[in-house]
């Protein structure tokens, strides 16, 4: 039978350690945040349905995001145990520079919609991180503008290959001119995919009050007050291009866009070049055959072609089919430092993060870019120790495996 007894006052009290008194509502915010879904969270109870609509959202029914993600949940590692893995190194080269993680940021569109920071939060972390950082031709940030926020952050640019080649050519000519070292031509984007969320939301930009929005924006007044108390709402590197999503894209986007293209940006193009969205390893043969240094595995984050191929599985036969020619980058469904961890054991140089680090954005702005960093660092120096693994370059193909479906 067990004894009872009146606990002690010094027993007790060095049980009562009250957590410190965050005094700044975004610290206090992110402070509870623990992984990328909690960021998500924090992103949906901050900005208006249709800003979060966009961002999380995807085409159709969404299948292409959902099998992207569900294909990293069947990873499965294979961990060495009794090795000492008291220091990790995060490190990795990418298309020639160090990076300090083995992964970049990847372009985004309409950054500033999200949080009125926008591009100039992502380039600043990116440049504090030491990581590579992206600008998408539909972003809300001029292409010299990025260089004077962070002007030792290493440099890419996303190109549309739009109908006015020749404006394409000046976009292209600045991106030199400012220093951007790789080039990054998006070739999934014949047309716009039919991203319903969007649709069903009437997004617009800049965003237009309908009743509906009016009523939710009652709901997110900092957003809404940010919006109108900072500069408009714009994409910085297009002309004429208010209206509806679908709108906009379907005059920017070129469905006349063929090799012939890739052949000729090749020869106006000075650094890196990176075809984004191949999904086959033939299309990756063929653009590497044109030039191409760098395939980056997309399926636009399921938000072009829903049930496309899942990027992650084309990993490690693109590897196979290219032996070295170029290297191959990965994005789509990345939530996770360990999905990082087993893009870059398959067989991956490296990999996009775009989602996670916008849920950052949208959560506490630069902070919480910061803090979407923190995460995954954390989670990827987490696995490799746990997996035996001191070096992001020591990993292998053996280190993991994909499990079957079910």
């Amino acid at each position: 039978m067990v004894q009872r007894r009146m606990p002690r006052p010094s027993e007790i009290l060095p049980l009562l350690r009250p957590a410190p008194i965050r005094w700044d509502a975004t610290e206090r915010r992110l402070a509870r945040a623990a992984n990328i879904a909690d960021l998500r969270a924090i992103a949906r109870r901050r900005t208006p349905r249709a800003v979060f609509d966009y961002t999380d959202g995807a085409a159709d029914g969404e299948l292409s995001l959902s099998r992207s993600h569900d294909a990293y949940a069947r990873v499965e590692f294979v961990p060495s145990v009794l090795r000492d893995v008291s220091e990790i190194e995060t490190g990795r080269t990418i298309l020639g520079k160090r990076s300090a993680l083995p992964f970049a940021f990847a372009p985004t569109g309409f950054t500033r919609m999200m949080h009125t920071e926008g591009e100039s939060a992502v380039a600043a972390v990116a440049q504090d991180v030491g990581i590579p950082f992206s600008l998408s031709t539909m972003g809300t940030t001029t292409i010299e503008q990025v260089v004077d926020i962070a002007p030792d952050v290493r440099r890419w640019f996303q190109l549309y290959l739009w109908r006015d080649r020749a404006h394409a050519k000046d976009l292209v000519q600045r991106a030199a001119d400012a220093g951007y070292d790789t080039l990054m031509l998006t070739v999934d984007t014949p047309v716009g995919g039919a991203r319903l969320r969007d649709v069903r939301n009437g997004l617009t930009i800049p965003p237009a009050l309908s009743l509906r929005t009016f009523l939710d924006g009652a709901r997110h007044p900092n957003w809404w007050f940010d919006m109108f108390t900072t500069d408009p709402l714009t994409f910085s590197n297009l002309q004429g291009t208010d209206g509806t999503i679908a709108e906009m894209i379907n005059r920017v986007f070129d469905p006349a866009l063929t090799m012939a293209d890739v052949d000729w940006l090749r020869d106006v193009w000075p650094g890196t070049l990176m075809i984004k969205g191949i999904q086959s390893v033939a299309d990756a043969r063929r653009v590497v055959d044109a030039g191409a240094d760098a395939v980056l595995l997309s399926n636009h984050g399921g938000r072009q072609l829903d049930r496309a191929p899942v990027p992650l599985e084309l990993v490690e036969p693109t590897v196979a089919e290219l032996r070295g020619e170029a290297e191959v980058l990965v994005d789509t469904g990345i939530t996770h430092g360990a999905d990082v961890v087993a893009a870059v054991a398959l067989g991956a140089n490296a990999a996009l993060i775009g989602r996670a680090y916008l849920y950052g954005l949208m959560a506490g702005g630069r902070r919480g870019v910061e803090k979407t960093v923190s995460i995954l660092r954390g989670e990827i120096e987490r696995t490799l120790a746990l997996m035996g693994v001191t070096r992001i370059d020591d990993l292998r193909p053996e280190h993991v495996r994909i499990r079957p479906n079910g």
